[in-house]
């Protein structure tokens, strides 16, 4: 086994130490088993017989996020922009969870077993104590190596304590390159058993755990197996979930994909998806252009993939090839014309602008204006037109004049 404590920076080691003058101090939680996994550690959080208000006194400028459940935000004296945080929580035994997401009441204790006791996984209930020996009463380390997922204790009763424990179960199966962690079958009994206790979790932190798992390196085993439990059609009640899709590298595209099979237009489903997950703007909107593109094949022909280029931000592209991979459509030749194909002559920016049409045409700013601009603008970038008078001379070849504007192409993709 690694060395635990050689993992740690000075910052953690002054803020272990200056606890421990007082107390006692354990590490715990995610830091544990990521560092005994040899994975990308993050935070620290520590356990101690400590009580929030003898935390805050080592610490003044600590943070008092959650001080009726023990838990206080560390920040040492040194002010820096750059600071990093610790999560302290006095030990405790908790009793019943009224509401399906916190205790209904917090005792203090001074037992480390005790307070793993009530931990939701194995795997997340070892600490490490002073001298760097683990401490590990529910077989946390062997359930590492072999890979599984085992509940601390009965897993009817820590999933009916909190509910968010179903999707943190799904996020914690993802094992990186070694690909998924077995789960338990008494737990995955438990999970199925109790699928209204999510109805007691925010949408904000259902939607923030999905989002992990579907940022994962095993997503699509991994949503098969939510897909199994029920999990996707409680947390996204009334959407066609997609079956037979790819899960990609991309959390975004991911949500679309899984959504994939629903009869919603984009802008409805960005919107459900919205209220159900709480998802930003940037995110809704992205899922919604993608779910759109749904029916719509990657057109190779140079002018459609000029105005690929023009019409959608890089990210827009990279996402759209990525949902068509994962829609399993062939997107070689499309990719191929994309890399072989020139960049505009004249870049990107329209050549005629709304003054010198308006002299041009002798219309007036208004909507046939400003659509006409549009309509000349994708006919300069599909045909990789260079100077304002080859743009004005398509005037004399469409029907500008009498025609409806409400129907005139402009620059967009599809």
């Amino acid at each position: 086994m690694r060395d635990l404590l050689g993992q740690l920076g000075d910052d953690d080691r002054t803020v272990l130490s200056r606890l421990r003058k007082r107390g006692d101090a354990w590490i715990v939680g995610g830091w544990v088993r990521d560092t005994l996994t040899e994975d990308q550690t993050g935070d620290l959080d520590i356990a101690t017989t400590l009580r929030p208000d003898e935390v805050k006194d080592i610490f003044p400028r600590s943070l008092m996020i959650g001080e009726q459940y023990g838990t206080v935000c560390v920040r040492l004296d040194e002010s820096d922009e750059d600071e990093g945080t610790w999560e302290v929580t006095t030990l405790r035994s908790e009793g019943s969870y009224g509401d399906g997401r916190r205790p209904d009441n917090v005792e203090f204790g001074g037992d480390i077993e005790a307070d793993l006791a009530r931990r939701d996984f194995t795997i997340n209930a070892m600490a490490i104590g002073n001298s760097g020996e683990l401490v590990d009463p529910f077989g946390g380390l062997g359930d590492l190596v072999s890979g599984m997922l085992r509940s601390v204790g009965d897993p009817s009763d820590r999933i009916g304590e909190d509910g968010l424990r179903i999707m943190r179960a799904f996020r914690l199966l993802d094992w990186g390159q070694k690909g998924v962690r077995g789960l338990d079958s008494d737990l995955s009994d438990a999970i199925i058993g109790n699928l209204a206790m999510l109805e007691n979790v925010s949408k904000e932190r259902i939607g923030s755990e999905l989002a992990r798992i579907l940022s994962g390196d095993n997503v699509g085993a991994i949503v098969t197996q939510m897909h199994s439990h029920g999990v996707i059609g409680e947390i996204l009640p009334g959407i066609t979930a997609g079956v037979g899709v790819d899960m990609t590298s991309n959390r975004r595209v991911n949500l679309a994909l899984i959504c994939s099979a629903d009869e919603r237009d984009g802008g409805e489903l960005g919107e459900v998806l919205g209220r159900l997950l709480r998802i930003s703007r940037d995110d809704s909107r992205a899922v919604a252009f993608l779910h759109d593109c749904r029916n719509v094949s990657l057109d190779a022909q140079t002018s459609s993939i000029r105005r690929f280029r023009v019409a959608l931000p890089r990210v827009r592209q990279e996402e759209l090839v990525s949902y068509s991979n994962g829609m399993h459509r062939d997107t070689s030749e499309f990719l191929d014309a994309l890399s072989s194909t020139e960049p505009l002559r004249a870049g990107n920016a329209p050549l005629v602008d709304g003054n010198m049409l308006s002299q041009v045409t002798g219309l007036e700013p208004s909507k046939r204006l400003g659509r006409l601009k549009g309509w000349l603008h994708r006919r300069q970038v599909e045909e990789d037109l260079s100077k304002s008078e080859e743009v004005l001379a398509l005037l004399n070849g469409i029907a500008w004049a009498e025609t409806d504007p409400n129907q005139w192409p402009n620059l967009s993709w599809p």
